[in-house]
C-alpha cells in the first residue's frame, strides 16, 4: 500500500513509497514473527490452542508529507473481520524501532473493548484518507486516551473492539512495526450489517484485481483463503 499523498506526487518508486505490506502469510521469513513462542504463549491464553493467522501487516509509516495523511483514524479492527465471537480474536503489534508520539505511536481508548462494534466510514479529512482507512463515525473525542510509546521489540496485544489509531509521523524517518491478527480456528463466520460498506469495497477490489465474477466470491471466502494455520488444527 502507498500513502494517498505520496502516490499522487512525483516520488521515485521503491521502499520509500511503500507504507504497508499486508498479507505476508506465505512469506516464510516474515511469517516467523507469527510463530514466535514469546507471542504465541499470550495468543493461546486468549484464543485457545487452535490458532489461525487471519491478517498480517508490516507497517512502514512514512514521514507526513504535510497533509496529515500519515494518520490512521480511530477504528475497531472487528470492522474488517466477518467473524465472531470477538473474544476469540487478538492482535499482536510489535515495534521494530522506538515508537513515540513524534513518529506516530498507537493511540487507544482504554475500556472501549467492552463495547460493541460501531459504525465506520471514511473520515472527512481535507488532505485525503488512505484506501480502506475507515474510522469510527461517532465517538466521544473527550474520552481518556493512552499513547503507547514503545521501545524496539515491545509488543502490545489488543481486543478487536478496542478503539485505536495512530497520529502523524512528524519525523523525517519511516516508523516500522509488524503485526498479526490471530483467531481461533473454531471461530464462526458472520458478517454484521455495519460491515457492508467495507466488504463491498474489498470485494470490488478482488473482482477488479483477479477478474473473477462478482457472484463467485463471498466476503468470508477472502478471509478463509488468506488465513494460515499457526498452531493446532483447522477445518478452513
Amino acid at each position: 500500500m502507498r500513502d494517498v499523498a505520496i502516490s499522487k506526487d512525483e516520488f521515485v518508486p521503491g521502499q520509500k513509497a511503500v507504507t504497508k505490506i499486508q498479507n505476508f502469510q506465505l512469506d516464510e521469513e516474515l511469517f516467523e514473527y507469527c510463530k514466535l513462542p514469546e507471542v504465541l504463549d499470550y495468543v493461546e491464553a486468549i484464543v485457545g490452542s487452535n490458532i489461525k493467522a487471519i491478517h498480517t501487516m508490516l507497517i512502514n509509516k512514512p514521514p507526513d508529507p504535510g497533509r496529515k495523511t500519515s494518520r490512521h483514524p480511530m477504528h475497531q479492527d472487528l470492522h474488517y473481520f466477518p467473524m465472531k465471537p470477538a473474544e476469540k480474536i487478538v492482535c499482536s503489534w510489535t515495534a521494530m524501532q522506538k515508537v513515540n508520539r513524534e513518529n506516530g505511536c498507537l493511540v487507544v481508548l482504554p475500556g472501549t473493548h467492552k463495547g460493541t462494534l460501531l459504525q465506520h466510514d471514511y473520515p472527512e479529512w481535507e488532505g485525503g484518507v488512505n484506501k480502506m482507512y475507515h474510522g469510527v463515525r461517532d465517538y466521544d473525542p473527550s474520552m481518556p486516551r493512552s499513547h503507547l510509546e514503545m521501545e524496539a521489540g515491545d509488543t502490545v496485544f489488543f481486543h478487536p473492539l478496542l478503539i485505536h489509531g495512530s497520529g502523524m509521523n512528524r519525523t523525517k524517518d519511516f516508523r516500522k512495526s509488524i503485526s498479526c491478527h490471530y483467531a481461533s480456528s473454531d471461530i464462526e463466520f458472520a458478517e454484521q450489517d455495519s460491515q457492508s460498506a467495507i466488504s463491498e469495497e474489498i470485494l470490488d477490489l478482488i473482482v477488479k484485481q483477479y477478474k473473477v465474477p462478482r457472484d463467485s466470491v463471498k466476503y468470508e471466502d477472502i478471509w478463509k483463503i488468506k488465513s494460515r494455520t499457526v498452531k493446532g488444527h483447522s477445518d478452513w
